[in-house]
């Protein structure tokens, strides 16, 4: 899978396919069933396959004071496209000229740039000035431009409708479960080892931490977690996601003490599958408080892996 920023460097190899469109976030069951159409619709015609996609997520910039929370930032996304056999993964930077195209100037790219033989896109589908391009409105442009439009409906998992709000709902109940079902993995999170203040090696406690990276968080608060990425199998762990208020933190940050484990993991990128919500970040009076704290986290995760 070849990742282009815009439309105007496709190669004709790359043009004249089937495409989906979308913002994607969190790669759930729904986007997953438009994945499979899209590339087995490509398979069928011998075309390209390729997801056209949005950075920043159009409803990130349309309320920046207030963004919805993001499931899976850009690299995590690329990781879990990765098997789904796309050629081509297109990414529009969103701005206030893209979000001012009217429906036709937008079905006009795609023809252009992109010279479609098909889309692919999601029953509630919505884009450009005022969300004229939503799925009817582009069924209706590919009769006119000669281009084929699939629509998929709504994908149910576990009896409820899958999106991406229901599994950031999920998230901050600690449903891990209900989210599980409806994105068809464990949730997770996924990024390299950075160094921090090893203010934790120093209370017994030595972290493996990952920048987050992401305007606002789906969850936030102690967690028992599997760790992916040091062992063949996954090991238990217990982590902190959020700013560490004791020691007056400002980042989002996610803290992973690795059970059983000695070794340096800089630059080593883990996976952290969240588990369990074993309780709220707070602030303690001090370290020895945070410390007596930390042993019955350690203890609660242990027995909920």
């Amino acid at each position: 899978m070849e990742l282009l920023r815009g439309t105007t460097e496709l190669r004709d190899s790359q043009r004249g396919g089937i495409v989906t469109l979308g913002s994607f976030d969190g790669l759930h069951r729904g986007h997953q069933v438009l994945l499979e159409q899209t590339v087995q619709w490509a398979r069928q015609l011998a075309a390209p396959s390729a997801m056209l996609t949005f950075e920043p997520m159009p409803r990130e910039f349309l309320h920046a004071t207030n963004p919805p929370a993001r499931l899976t930032n850009f690299r995590e996304r690329w990781r879990l496209l990765e098997p789904a056999g796309l050629d081509t993964l297109i990414v529009l930077r969103f701005n206030d000229r893209l979000r001012s195209l009217t429906g036709e100037q937008f079905v006009e790219m795609l023809t252009r740039d992109l010279k479609v033989q098909g889309l692919v896109v999601g029953h509630d589908f919505r884009f450009g000035k005022a969300g004229q391009a939503d799925a009817t409105f582009l069924s209706e442009a590919g009769l006119r431009h000669g281009f084929a439009v699939t629509v998929v409906e709504p994908v149910v998992a576990a009896g409820e409708r899958v999106s991406s709000t229901v599994i950031r709902e999920a998230l901050a109940a600690g449903r891990f479960d209900r989210a599980r079902a409806l994105l068809g993995r464990p949730y997770s999170i996924r990024g390299r080892v950075v160094p921090g203040a090893q203010l934790g090696r120093q209370l017994g406690f030595p972290t493996a931490n990952i920048r987050v990276r992401r305007r606002k968080l789906p969850l936030g608060g102690i967690y028992a977690v599997r760790v992916h990425g040091i062992k063949k199998q996954a090991m238990g762990g217990v982590a902190s996601l959020g700013t560490r208020p004791t020691v007056d933190g400002v980042e989002p940050l996610l803290e992973t003490f690795v059970f059983d484990f000695s070794g340096d993991l800089y630059g080593r990128e883990l996976e952290i599958e969240f588990v369990a919500h074993l309780r709220n970040e707070e602030r303690f009076e001090s370290l020895e408080a945070l410390v007596a704290q930390m042993r019955i986290d350690e203890s609660r995760a242990r027995n909920f892996l």
